[in-house]
């Protein structure tokens, strides 16, 4: 961890310690070393930090591009590892820009859905997600953040002390899905994709606030 990165590391957990009374249960399901996607729900801005914040690891996180273009925002969020991205999280220079992470052995989260829901309930899973996958060899693992809604939803304009839960999920391999999109044709491609990304998403949606 850089030290910019180690203070914001340290200020989360004990913010979210103090003021959510956070539990994090499963934690060790996410590899120490080597590349891995973190795939979260998210219901709030806190989802972010939150995860990050329960790993002993440094994590990449997804960051609009146009905030790189303040000289002193943008050496902050290179400092936390942010990778940057267009508006809609995707383009040729986002999705290359994650796999080089993947591939240098760092972790990264990502959000299936897309954006925060509106309402608390988890939402359809996006295609891209499964195209991230696909194309990089990391395991993938989900995770499930309960009470972030609660907390600081779309509907709320300053947080509130409501307790937040972090379950990670056992690592999915999608080894078998990565070897037949080498070979398939376009229409089955876009298929796997949007497969993988329901799969994921199933897999969150099936884990429970508590450790198992």
């Amino acid at each position: 961890m850089t030290w910019s990165y180690r203070i914001g590391w340290l200020f989360f957990r004990a913010l979210y310690t103090v003021y959510f009374r956070w539990r994090v249960w499963n934690v060790e399901r996410v590899p120490v070393t080597g590349g891995v996607i973190l795939a979260a729900n998210h219901a709030s801005y806190i989802d972010p930090p939150v995860v990050g914040s329960a790993l002993p690891r440094p994590i990449n996180y997804l960051a609009r591009e146009s905030l790189f273009r303040f000289p002193v925002v943008g050496a902050l969020l290179r400092s936390w590892n942010a990778v940057p991205v267009n508006r809609d999280g995707g383009g040729a220079a986002g999705l290359k820009a994650i796999l080089d992470r993947l591939l240098a052995g760092g972790g990264i989260i990502l959000f299936p859905e897309g954006t925060r829901t509106l309402d608390g309930t988890l939402q359809p899973a996006r295609s891209g997600v499964g195209l991230t996958v696909i194309k990089s060899t990391a395991p993938v693992v989900p995770v499930r953040v309960f009470g972030s809604y609660e907390a600081y939803g779309r509907h709320l304009k300053f947080p509130r002390p409501y307790q937040v839960v972090v379950k990670f999920g056992q690592p999915l391999d999608f080894a078998g899905l990565r070897t037949e999109a080498k070979t398939c044709d376009k229409n089955r491609l876009k298929a796997i994709y949007q497969q993988v990304a329901d799969e994921i998403m199933a897999a969150i949606a099936r884990l429970e606030p508590h450790a198992d």
